[in-house]
């Protein structure tokens, strides 16, 4: 991506979307400016839009707590087993009632979806005046392991008539175990709905860089410094914390811990460009099973800091932009009493991002930017990782290709 640079003015979100230009090193208005190039990819004057919003889900009551877990532990993009058919089960099963303890105490559920909408309501409206071209945008949400599913999406836009579908991950940094997952789902469901491919598909599948991405998170980030006290306002370590990865996943090449790395380096240049000049790390939570995972973790981080004398850090989870259980019930809770057991007196959680208007506009920006550009395919999609690949992975990545 070149040198990094500065997330630029945080107005965009009361209208004036602005976007870089790689070519000629200067932001300019992009919101409620018309591309020509709109054909590059098959689109025509009249076709109907979609949006799909895809992401991992999470249980909306505590009965969807089982086969939310069952759905992830069957997953062999995310988790690669012996006997993954009983143990995978087996692990969700010793999981659940835990599980569903933790999300008791967040109030019964996830509330993924409900921000999901609300990012969804949020960006269509700005698209509808960004690019008239292709309005009335819709939106769709497509959950990996619980309701809506992919295929309930899949399903409605069908029935409403969409001709092209935009696959946008929630993620917006990629790992196969995530947004290839997702994708390796939809290419089953696409394949069994739509055999005749009457939907056609383009895709945005990495934006953790993106510049009004980056001013949001930066924006959450200081927020939480600036309310620590004047004494360690500038010392307290900022922890920028992302869903970890089984260490076999990252031995193939996945791409994730590079791409979170990247929006950490983007947010702390913003910071700094701020007058922010805490000292960070990057730290991974949410291991579990028994296999090896990334680290440092998290909660070891924690307690490490606590026990070198440190009496104030902030939590800013860098990899979710909507509170769920890992921020609500992990970051908050959990890991708010091992910070107060290990002498953090002021342990500060940066917001989720949400429905906050500056990351709002983000997503309309990024799929206004997607639209204007002709709905680009990404390289990095193409690419496979160096290490071994699935035969579900390869047949998704030719289906893509052939978008």
């Amino acid at each position: 991506a070149g040198g990094i640079r500065s997330a630029g003015t945080r107005t965009g979100w009361q209208g004036n979307m602005r976007r870089w230009s790689n070519s000629t090193g200067r932001w300019s208005n992009s919101m409620g400016q018309q591309s020509n190039n709109m054909g590059q990819r098959g689109y025509s004057t009249g076709q109907k839009v979609g949006v799909l919003m895809m992401n991992m889900g999470g249980p909306r009551t505590q009965d969807d707590v089982g086969p939310f877990l069952r759905g992830i532990f069957a997953d062999r993009d995310i988790l690669k087993l012996p006997l993954q058919d009983i143990l995978g089960k087996f692990i969700a099963w010793r999981r659940v009632d835990q599980i569903k303890q933790q999300y008791a105490q967040i109030g019964g559920g996830s509330p993924i979806e409900r921000w999901t909408r609300a990012q969804g309501d949020g960006m269509v409206k700005l698209l509808d005046r960004a690019s008239p071209a292709t309005a009335p945008h819709r939106y769709y949400v497509g959950f990996r392991y619980t309701e809506p599913s992919i295929r309930q999406a899949v399903e409605n836009m069908l029935n409403d008539g969409i001709d092209h579908v935009i696959a946008f991950t929630q993620y917006q940094q990629y790992s196969g175990s995530t947004t290839g997952s997702n994708l390796n789902e939809l290419w089953r469901v696409q394949h069994q709905l739509d055999p005749d491919a009457r939907l056609r598909w383009s895709f945005i599948d990495r934006w953790g860089t993106h510049p009004e991405l980056i001013g949001a998170f930066a924006d959450r980030a200081e927020a939480q410094v600036r309310l620590l006290p004047d004494h360690v306002r500038h010392t307290a370590p900022i922890l920028f914390s992302a869903h970890s990865l089984p260490l076999n996943v990252v031995d193939r090449g996945d791409p994730y811990v590079a791409e979170v790395g990247g929006t950490v380096a983007y947010v702390v240049n913003e910071l700094r460009r701020r007058g922010v000049t805490n000292p960070y790390r990057l730290t991974w939570q949410s291991a579990v099973g028994p296999q090896r995972w990334l680290g440092p973790q998290t909660e070891a981080a924690i307690k490490s800091y606590g026990t070198r004398g440190f009496t104030a850090l902030v939590a800013v989870p860098i990899a979710f932009t909507s509170d769920h259980i890992e921020t609500l019930y992990e970051l908050d809770i959990e890991y708010g009493e091992v910070a107060a057991e290990a002498g953090i007196t002021h342990y500060m959680r940066a917001e989720a991002l949400n429905d906050y208007p500056p990351f709002i506009a983000a997503l309309a920006s990024i799929v206004h930017e997607h639209i204007t550009d002709g709905f680009p395919a990404s390289t990095q999609l193409l690419l496979p990782d160096p290490g071994p690949e699935s035969p579900q992975t390869a047949l998704t990545r030719q289906w893509i290709a052939a978008q």
